[in-house]
């Protein structure tokens, strides 16, 4: 009998070969197979568990109104929501233990659906032609999603196509044994940075709400960091969230590294507490390796690494900024205390510091003091993110919540 069972997803009248061949390298290493056919025209020589037609009933609608769809996209799309609907119940029902899928563009596009249906800790894997390509946009990678190029297999079995497919089997297979799904024994904190040399708070905040019996996920707010945190918190996942490095909001308006234009909207929404400070708000994050753009030229840049690189935003986008974080923090549905250190928001912005622009920095606090919104609690902090009188700050906000049952325990 075997352990975990593996849903495997891709079109049976076309790559039946190479499914059957996944499922054969999940058999022989113990696993067990459910295959879901998301194929719209030709039928597949053998029967499967979760036919086409059942796809398409799971998306309300008929094989037959797929297939007479205007064009492919559409009628893929009607099976994409089908295969979502259906992988999540199946998931529910505790049928199946991961997700395996195959395809080239459409049945990529597919997949990455169907991936955004499951929970977080739901092994999800997805062996496609287009992987870690430019086509796949960031918004529709979800937070633990794996990906491997299907090099050499866009028609029929072969050694190089084999070694990507057996190692995505053997993957898959491997998570669903050993994957620790997100507990729930610890109220959780959600809390975004930067990394420690440039926002430090972290490590000082993390020991101590967990001393407090919370457990506390920090996310690196590079734009896909940013998706992870607000769809998690769009799922009530958070008893509150830290959101400290919100520079993904100026990404967004100044084509930097976005996570969206609902980031820092969904706790809000969702009633969840939130305790903010402005955390490099003033830089826009680029690609480092690409050409910078030329609306963020002439203008100091810091160099992270080889993969990053930041822009300083002049006065007047600091203050549109801080314009947009009010906006937002006006709707939300539960307390907000937004903390405003005014000697500076990331290491690199300290007086004497290669990014230092005191008027940059004056401009947002005094947008922020002008714009704050009623329902939020503003705290003047004489002081920089990185000092202690932060933590010592946002610890009492955090205390005095729990104290009155703001904060759930």
């Amino acid at each position: 009998m075997s352990d975990k069972t593996i849903l495997l997803v891709g079109t049976y009248d076309t790559k039946k070969d190479e499914l059957s061949y996944l499922a054969e390298v999940i058999r022989t290493q113990g696993g067990g197979v459910m295959r879901m056919d998301v194929g719209v025209l030709g039928d597949p020589p053998d029967t499967v568990e979760i036919s086409r037609r059942d796809v398409a009933r799971a998306g309300g609608h008929s094989l037959e109104g797929a297939a007479q769809a205007a064009d492919e996209n559409a009628a893929m799309q009607i099976m994409a929501q089908g295969a979502a609907s259906k992988a999540l119940a199946l998931y529910r029902a505790g049928e199946i233990d991961g997700v395996l899928a195959l395809g080239g563009t459409m049945g990529t596009d597919l997949a990455l659906d169907l991936c955004a249906a499951l929970p977080l800790g739901v092994p999800k894997y997805v062996v496609s032609t287009v992987a870690f390509s430019p086509l796949l946009p960031p918004d529709r990678i979800v937070a633990d999603i794996q990906m491997i190029l299907w090099a050499g297999g866009l028609y029929g079995l072969n050694a190089v196509c084999k070694s990507s497919l057996s190692q995505a089997a053997g993957a898959v297979l491997g998570a669903a044994r050993a994957v620790e799904k997100p507990r729930s024994d610890r109220p959780l904190i959600g809390m975004t940075s930067f990394g420690k040399t440039v926002l430090r708070y972290m490590v000082d905040l993390k020991p101590a709400l967990e001393a407090r019996g919370f457990d506390v996920a920090v996310f690196h707010a590079t734009g896909m960091g940013g998706r992870a945190f607000e769809s998690l918190a769009a799922e009530s996942a958070f008893a509150a969230v830290m959101d400290f490095a919100p520079q993904e909001v100026g990404n967004h308006l100044f084509g930097g590294l976005s996570a969206g234009a609902d980031r820092m909207t969904h706790a809000g929404k969702a009633g969840i507490p939130q305790i903010i400070a402005p955390g490099c708000y003033d830089l826009v994050d680029f690609v480092g390796w690409q050409p910078i753009a030329p609306s963020l030229r002439d203008r100091p840049v810091h160099a992270h690494n080889r993969l990053l690189s930041s822009a300083l935003l002049t006065a007047e986008e600091r203050r549109e900024v801080a314009r947009t974080i009010c906006n937002k923090l006006a709707l939300a549905q539960a307390p907000v205390a937004l903390i405003l250190p005014r000697y500076g928001c990331n290491e690199w912005d300290r007086e004497g510091a290669d990014l230092h622009d005191a008027e940059g920095l004056e401009a947002f606090c005094s947008e922020i003091e002008a714009d704050c919104p009623q329902n939020v609690r503003l705290h003047r902090l004489d002081a920089h993110i990185n000092d202690p009188a932060f933590t010592d700050l946002a610890l009492s906000v955090f205390d005095s919540w729990l104290a009155e049952g703001v904060i759930p325990y």
